[in-house]
C-alpha cells in the first residue's frame, strides 16, 4: 500500500504515544478505525439510498 508522505506523518503523529511499548496508542488507534468504519458504512448507506431512488 502506498500512503503519500505527508499523509503518512499526519496518521503517525495522530496515533504515536512514547508511553507505548509499542510505539503507538492502541486505544486512540481503534477508535480512529472504528470512527472511520462508520463514516464509510454511512457514506455507502447514502450511496445506496440514491441508486434505489434511480432505480424507481
Amino acid at each position: 500500500m502506498n500512503i503519500p508522505e505527508d499523509q503518512y506523518k499526519e496518521i503517525e503523529s495522530m496515533i504515536k504515544s512514547d508511553e507505548s511499548v509499542v510505539g503507538i496508542d492502541a486505544k486512540k488507534t481503534h477508535i480512529i478505525i472504528i470512527h472511520m468504519l462508520g463514516r464509510i458504512l454511512e457514506r455507502l448507506d447514502s450511496l445506496e439510498e440514491r441508486i434505489d431512488q434511480l432505480e424507481d
